[in-house]
């Protein structure tokens, strides 16, 4: 029996490339779905020779959407290398430049790459599931807004960190910049703009998703919904933090399984590699390797937004937290499995986001010019822990006793998430395709079950080849070529 196949190359909205091949057995039905990045990941030998405290400005090369997650996971890591704290000032500005970078990139994909299958539909022609399309329904003043917000919040990152794109502020033990008293005045404004316009874009969620029916159902339908345990980054009162505190991760029914400190992550991570893709499969080490599979027993672990929220008892601001419990409460108590809630769930972290900007400028000893700890113990081996928007991200660095690099590993935050999304595609392809029947809009239904995890494959792989054909190739059952549709 030759079996059917189905090539999705590349996979569309996201950052860095993959691709979907579905496998129909003899009746057109979905056999197997895998998704397959082909590009070489090799970053981390890269870093091997070279001096420690290069590396938060090597490793936000890894990515153009997110380095000033790269930035300051490596800081940190260098931070532990040197065993040397920042000065609370340098931590405050710290945070103040992660929280605008998340309320920045959440609000991207949000507009950009998961927002158009529900702002414009999931089954629309191709050509306006995307920024345009968004931009159609909801008019050009707010696509406006969405420019201006964006802007305004990487102004205070080009502004502290020195480059928008790619920061070069974080050192051991501190900042290379400070903030005077007019910029932290101009970014209050901007802060309290920010709270402004993540309430906005909550209010356009509940508008065009919570009050559809149609699109409620679908959030809630089973080929968007796999059980896993849940892994992230929360404070001492078990709040979401992007920036520090404990790794936590719960079970299926939220019940705490684990915490560790950050240098101790080897003891409860381990990764599974597979024949048919460069990147690797995390699970968690205390459960043991069980396969692609759901449920209670699974060692399957989700990171990024959604994950972040089941892992904590709360948001650590006020506003969020309101959101934070009317979406549970709209989709039935904590844990919530469904994977297009990580799109609510991205909104309300870029709600925190705005809220902590505010908080940390109101405090006026943001501006203390004591922003740096010299170093003076030898360098020797650090990890450095963040949430990237897109969920854990952790820089672990072995150095001689002169800070050069010996050893480095990296487990980026979509790596975190690659078996689940594997598992989210499969079944949303079982749910869609059925008797051979193929088009567009079932495909795009097939890829918005990756979309929710807003995964970078840039970062995950560190990346060849870099060019970016669509091509979906269809096989009949002798595994003939009967037809090809071509994008770009």
């Amino acid at each position: 029996m030759t079996e059917k196949r189905i090539t999705i190359d590349p996979i569309t909205r996201l950052e860095g490339h993959g691709k979907i091949e579905i496998f129909l057995d003899d009746k057109g039905d979905v056999e197997r779905a895998l998704l397959q990045v082909p590009e070489l990941r090799g970053f981390e030998q890269f870093a091997v020779g070279r001096p420690v405290e290069e590396m938060p400005r090597i490793t936000p090369r890894i990515c153009g959407v997110c380095p000033t997650a790269h930035h300051f996971a490596s800081t940190k890591a260098v931070d532990a290398v040197f065993n040397v704290q920042p000065t609370p000032t340098a931590l405050k500005i710290r945070r103040l430049i992660y929280n605008a970078f998340m309320m920045e990139d959440h609000t991207l994909h949000f507009f950009f790459l998961g927002g158009p299958d529900f702002i414009v539909g999931p089954q629309a022609p191709a050509a306006d599931r995307n920024i345009l399309g968004v931009i159609g329904k909801v008019g050009l003043e707010i696509a406006g807004k969405v420019i201006k917000i964006r802007r305004e919040c990487r102004d205070i990152i080009n502004y502290l960190g020195g480059k928008v794109v790619h920061p070069v502020c974080g050192l051991p033990g501190g900042v290379s910049k400070g903030l005077d008293e007019e910029h932290r005045l101009e970014f209050l404004e901007v802060a309290k703009t920010s709270v402004d316009f993540a309430q906005f874009a909550l209010k356009i969620f509940d508008d065009v998703v919570l009050q559809n029916k149609e699109y409620v159902d679908v959030v809630l339908s089973e080929p968007y919904k796999i059980v896993t345990n849940y892994m992230g980054l929360v404070d001492v009162n078990n709040r979401v933090d992007f920036y520090d505190g404990d790794v936590r991760y719960v079970d299926t029914n939220g019940k705490e399984l684990g915490r560790f400190k950050h240098p101790d992550y080897l003891d409860h991570i381990a990764e599974h590699v597979e024949p048919w893709s460069y990147i690797k499969f995390p699970f968690l080490k205390k459960i043991g390797w069980k396969g692609f599979v759901d449920g209670e027993d699974t060692s399957i672990y989700r990171v990024a937004p959604l994950a972040r929220l089941n892992t904590a008892d709360g948001m650590a601001t006020p506003q969020a937290q309101e959101h934070y419990e009317k979406m549970y409460e709209t989709l039935g108590g904590s844990p919530v499995h469904n994977t297009l809630a990580f799109h609510w769930a991205r909104l309300i972290e870029a709600l925190q986001a705005a809220e902590a900007m505010v908080e940390l400028l109101e405090d006026k000893s943001i501006v203390d010019p004591d922003i740096r700890n010299i170093p003076t113990e030898t360098p020797n081996e650090g990890v450095g822990i963040i949430e990237a928007p897109r969920g854990v991200l952790i820089h672990h660095f072995k150095t001689d006793d002169r800070g050069i690099i010996e050893e480095a590993n990296l487990i980026v935050a979509t790596i975190h998430n690659s078996a689940a999304i594997t598992m989210s595609i499969e079944k949303a392809a079982k749910a869609f395709i059925k008797g051979g029947k193929v088009s567009e809009g079932l495909l795009n239904m097939t890829e918005m079950a990756f979309r929710p995890y807003d995964p970078c494959h840039a970062c995950g792989t560190h990346a060849l080849p870099g060019d970016m054909p669509l091509i979906v190739n269809i096989y009949d059952h002798k595994g003939e070529l009967t037809q090809q549709l071509r994008r770009g």
